[in-house]
């Protein structure tokens, strides 16, 4: 897995923030989508890729750059040399586990209080793990939370928009705590039931009965639901699961797709075989 030091960062390039709106409703955790636009025309973005963020950091040490990477949520755009992409950020806050005292995240914070028309410094792009198979008979199984909906948002649109006839399955499992935070899907922007009369894609939406908590366990328990569905997918060679989201969304899914499978073993098998043709991807922060 690589890390943040291993992205080469000296390809920098001036993005102005046209739009930065609330995606979530004000009594549950902000997440923001964020359009930007880059001038520089060499500048290229695809929705199989990601993007850094650079903020200077002031400490008692001097300063230093922070960088985040961020995947591409829409389709990017490009007219009059310029392009467009569309980020979505959640703004973080941990505690410390030595001292207790509570620390905002670098770039999300920087990001969300960032104001229409001022200017940031972003990187790449990068390779993202996964991307859109070029067999448009495959099967996609996509498991996310939170803002790990951004990439499989721009591959739908972009599967249901760009491709013809696409003839796989495309089964999305999105957990979150309420209704509300449903990015995408819920009352306030619904942008992914435009796809729900397409008879290849399904969404499944796996809602805690516990909104205070992250209860990714009701994600897993949507998944075992679906387990004849699933079963059937994984049965062939050419479908794919891909993980994204915060780390908690890896929680069980092993004990979750061996209940699927009918054992572990048999589980275990099936995975190694999706791993070494990279077909079983998680991006995870």
């Amino acid at each position: 897995m690589a890390h943040l030091s291993d992205y080469d960062t000296r390809k920098k390039y001036d993005a102005v923030i046209k739009k930065s709106r609330r995606m979530s409703p004000e009594d549950t955790d902000e997440v923001r989508e964020i359009l930007l636009e880059i001038s520089q025309p060499e500048f290229e973005c695809q929705i199989d890729q990601s993007f850094g963020v650079l903020v200077d950091v002031k400490d008692g040490f001097g300063n230093h750059l922070h960088h985040r990477l961020y995947s591409v949520a829409d389709l990017p755009r490009k007219a009059n040399k310029k392009t467009r992409i569309t980020m979505l950020v959640k703004r973080c806050h941990y505690i410390d586990d030595f001292s207790g005292e509570l620390h905002e995240g670098i770039a999300s914070n920087y990001l969300c209080n960032k104001k229409e028309g001022d200017q940031i410094t972003i990187t790449g792009p990068y390779e993202l793990p996964f991307s859109i198979p070029e067999d448009k008979d495959a099967n996609l199984i996509l498991i996310g939370m939170g803002t790990g909906i951004a990439p499989f948002r721009a591959f739908i649109k972009h599967i249901y928009k760009k491709i013809k006839d696409w003839q796989g399955r495309i089964l999305l499992f999105y957990g979150a705590k309420s209704g509300l935070d449903l990015i995408y899907q819920n009352d306030k922007d619904s942008d992914l039931k435009n796809y729900y009369d397409e008879e290849t894609f399904e969404a499944i939406n796996a809602l805690s009965p516990r909104p205070l908590w992250n209860d990714h366990a009701v994600l897993n328990q949507a998944i075992e639901e679906r387990s004849e569905e699933i079963l059937d997918m994984l049965s062939i060679l050419n479908t794919y699961v891909y993980v994204a989201g915060y780390d908690k969304v890896l929680e069980g899914l092993d004990k979750t797709f061996a209940a699927v499978m009918g054992s572990e073993e048999k589980w275990q098998t099936r995975k190694a075989e999706l791993i070494a043709g990279r077909k079983w991807v998680e991006l995870i922060y």
